[in-house]
């Protein structure tokens, strides 16, 4: 099932979420200090999905909404498996697993070099349809690793789920296209930013998101110019 959501249907869930997340202050602007990916990056935001971890009934109301809009675009009986990657995927699989009635994995970074010298804990037979959870996609690159494990494991991988997804990285879409699996985000920047102008946030930061998001690799070589 390809079918895509009505635009009522991914517009509500979006808006729910961004909003989640700005409740419970998960999402950080800071242009004038910007935050450095692990990938180099400098960007003036930064999405701390941890903190849903202890805010449990903004984590149900999300783990639910994820699962409706699991159902909408891959379908109800598309999965035998719910797989978390190391380490903040883990939570996030736990609770999606629970609500499909399904077994949970987790994926290993590495293996862990002695033992067995596992990647992915947990149990599934060769051909399992695995859905792949994490709690955000920025450029994707972390993705790849854990789809690469599930195949060389034996089970298969068409759909991944996230919390959050940056929606300025056309790469992170593009090269889980390529491995021919299907990214699946609750919201995106531009979610937020819509409804971060009802909650305070200044114009001028709101600008600069803007323009991080039009061009971040153009506003990351701006902000190093003016700092050196």
């Amino acid at each position: 099932m390809d079918e895509s959501p009505t635009p009522d249907f991914r517009q509500s869930i979006a808006e729910t979420a961004a909003n989640i997340l700005l409740e419970i202050e998960a999402v950080h602007i800071r242009p004038e200090e910007p935050f450095t990916f692990t990938s180099g990056r400098l960007s003036p935001v930064y999405v701390d999905c941890r903190k849903i971890i202890s805010f449990p009934r903004a984590r149900k109301k999300l783990m639910e909404m994820g699962v409706e809009l699991l159902a909408q675009r891959a379908g109800f009986e598309q999965f035998d498996a719910v797989a978390g990657g190391e380490t903040a995927g883990i939570p996030f699989a736990a609770w999606i697993a629970d609500l499909l009635g399904l077994p949970m994995l987790y994926i290993r970074k590495k293996p862990k070099g002695f033992g067995r010298n596992a990647r992915i804990e947990g149990s599934f037979e060769d051909g399992a349809r695995i859905l792949l959870v994490e709690d955000l996609a920025t450029d994707g690159g972390s993705k790849l690793s854990f789809i690469d494990a599930i195949r060389e494991a034996g089970g298969e991988v068409a759909h991944c789920f996230v919390v959050f997804h940056y929606g300025n990285f056309p790469e992170s879409t593009a090269s889980m296209k390529e491995k021919g699996v299907d990214l699946h985000g609750l919201c995106t920047w531009w979610d937020v930013l819509a409804a971060a102008e009802k909650r305070g946030f200044t114009q001028a930061q709101l600008a600069e998101v803007r323009q991080f998001l039009r061009d971040p690799d153009g506003w990351a070589a701006s902000r190093e110019t003016i700092e050196t």
